[in-house]
């Protein structure tokens, strides 16, 4: 746990539940950073800063979706920091819990840079506390929106590549792997859609004023955080788009080499059929054929053969189907 509370011009900064607790007994300002789960620190929450139990429970678990929880004396926010190690495909959501009260903070991440953001921001200015914990949380989703973008350039990055592999390589065995990145791809932008919706919607909530938590002089700033994170549910609407067009220009693209090969094999079967048909009637054992004791049958039927497969041959270069 790590705390931070007004001192003069500065910022100070405890791992005390003893000094939390006292600094929030005389009114300081506090943003208390909590991390791991202990007996001490939730009777700190449930007593002295009066969290209701499912507050607790939602802090200290898990949860799929964001949401915004209005209560007498605090407001809860649960919102998603991103997190994608460069060229993955693989989404890593990490929740961010943020409890805003009338003159405290306190927050909760399984690791979202966000906070270390906010945290460094605070060292270098520490007016963002001074002047309320409405200040401290927009801090926090202003790093945490920025977060998504260069998780959003990598996927960008990453469309265009596959875009490029798509036409060379669907349809052949190679084809395989980069079908199964198209898909992954896919699957973490819908995730991401899913959580965008969600979250846009909160930071509209916030930005409109509707909590007594967040005063009007605040609100200008969340609705910059609101507009760019807007902007990032668009840009994820637009990757999925790519991502689904992609898929569909590969499986385009296997369907018409399908049919390209299909076709070749339909040629040679052509070609072949009448040669069959000439030796099949060549092969017919009967007593009476008089080409059977012909000199020059058996070349007869070979120039035969030949000349068919030349007319067969030429009448498709003359549809150009070669």
């Amino acid at each position: 746990m790590h705390a931070f509370f007004v001192d003069g011009d500065g910022l100070g900064e405890t791992k005390s539940i003893d000094d939390v607790r006292a600094l929030h007994a005389e009114g300081r300002m506090l943003w208390i950073d909590i991390g791991e789960k202990t007996a001490p620190l939730d009777e700190l929450l449930t007593g002295d800063f009066g969290l209701h139990p499912l507050v607790i429970e939602d802090i200290w678990s898990d949860r799929a979706l964001p949401k915004i929880e209005d209560f007498e004396a605090y407001l809860y926010v649960l919102v998603h920091g991103v997190k994608s190690a460069p060229g993955s495909h693989a989404l890593d959501l990490m929740e961010v819990d943020i409890v805003v009260g009338r003159s405290w903070v306190i927050t909760h991440n399984g690791g979202a840079s966000c906070i270390e953001a906010a945290r460094q921001s605070l060292a270098r200015s520490p007016k963002s506390l001074k002047r309320g914990p409405a200040w401290v949380l927009h801090a926090v989703l202003d790093h945490l929106v920025d977060d998504y973008l260069p998780v959003l350039d990598s996927y960008d990055e990453q469309l265009a590549k596959l875009d490029e592999a798509v036409l060379e390589k669907a349809g052949t065995p190679a084809g395989h792997r980069i079908l199964s990145r198209l898909l992954a791809l896919k699957r973490a932008l819908q995730g991401l859609r899913r959580v965008c919706i969600h979250q846009r919607e909160i930071l509209l909530r916030l930005s409109r004023g509707e909590f007594d938590e967040v005063p009007q002089n605040a609100m200008p700033f969340f609705r910059d955080v609101y507009d760019h994170f807007a902007h990032i549910t668009e840009l994820t609407d637009s990757h999925r788009e790519l991502a689904s067009n992609a898929i569909e220009s590969y499986l385009s693209m296997q369907s018409n080499r399908m049919n390209e090969v299909m076709k070749t094999l339909t040629m040679i079967a052509t070609v072949m059929l009448p040669l069959t048909f000439v030796a099949g009637v060549y092969g017919m054992n009967f007593e009476h054929m008089p080409e059977l004791k012909w000199l020059y049958g058996y070349a007869f039927s070979l120039s035969l053969m030949a000349l068919i497969a030349i007319v067969i041959v030429l009448w498709f270069r003359h549809k150009r189907w070669f």
